[in-house]
Formats: structure tokens, sequence, C-alpha cells
């Protein structure tokens, strides 16, 4: 089953390192999946993204996304605490959140999946893996699930 949920869903992606943001960029092109990726730099924005605050007000530039790629260990407000606030939230709460995170040493994964996530992944230190990890992502979230519509345009918190 094909997702005709819209021709290029946008992957927003929550990750504070540069260098990361700029891998996963060459991943999913050399992937060949046809996504939009925007970047936030910690949970903080990416909460102001998805509830349209700030700099983010203007839904032309801050469409909802489809799919988020999630980091845990972020400045300002981790991983966790944005998953559990967009488990709690009406409006965001049937976006999937794939945790994409090098911080699997530490990490209870099954806390992850009890906060809300939909996938728990590692994140490889190889292009290469991560280009492979990009394209199954894509495969089965962008071209094989159907994502679902979102319930109404998120509004800014008072």
């Amino acid at each position: 089953m094909k997702n005709t949920t819209c021709a290029n869903p946008l992957i927003l992606m929550a990750d504070d390192d540069d260098d990361d943001r700029l891998l996963a960029r060459d991943a999913l092109s050399e992937s060949k999946i046809q996504g939009d990726l925007q970047f936030v730099e910690n949970g903080e924005q990416l909460m102001d993204y998805l509830r349209r605050r700030g700099k983010y007000q203007d839904p032309t530039n801050a469409p909802r996304p489809g799919l988020i790629l999630l980091d845990l260990n972020m400045p300002l407000k981790d991983g966790r605490e944005a998953l559990r606030e967009i488990r709690a939230d009406p409006d965001l709460k049937r976006i999937p959140v794939i945790v994409l995170t090098t911080s699997n040493a530490d990490t209870d994964v099954g806390s992850i999946y009890d906060l809300g996530a939909n996938s728990f992944i590692s994140k490889p230190f190889q292009f290469e893996a991560l280009v492979n990890v990009m394209k199954a992502i894509g495969q089965y979230w962008l071209k094989t699930v159907e994502l679902p519509q979102p319930r109404g345009p998120a509004i800014a918190s008072l």
C-alpha cells in the first residue's frame, strides 16, 4: 500500500548536532527517498514548530510533518520531554515519532516505547549504514504505510 497522504511528506528532524544533521540530509539524498527534510535543534524548537509558535507561526514555513526523527539528548528540552508532550497533545499525538539517537548505552529502550515512540533506532556511525537506515525508514514510513492526516491546524498556546 502506497502512502497517499502527500507526494513529498515532510520529515522533521530534531537534533542538536550540526554534523548529524548534515549526515542525515546527505543520507536521505543518497537513499533516493522522496521526502523533504527540515531541522530543529532542540526539543523547545520542536514544540514551537509543531505548535506554530514564534518563528514557526507561518504554516507555509512550518508545514505539518508526516514523520518526526527525534534525538534524545538535546539542550533546553530533551527528546524524552518532547515525546511526552507530543503524545499528550491531541493535535500532535498521531504524528509518527522515530527515536534516532546515539545514546543507546544509557537508554532504557522500553521506557522510550512507553513514552509513545513508534520506533527506536540507534544511529549508525558509518555513513553507508546511515543511508541504509534512511532507506528503511523511507521505504516503511513514506512508501508502505498510510500516514495519519492531521486532526486540525496546530494552534499556538496562549
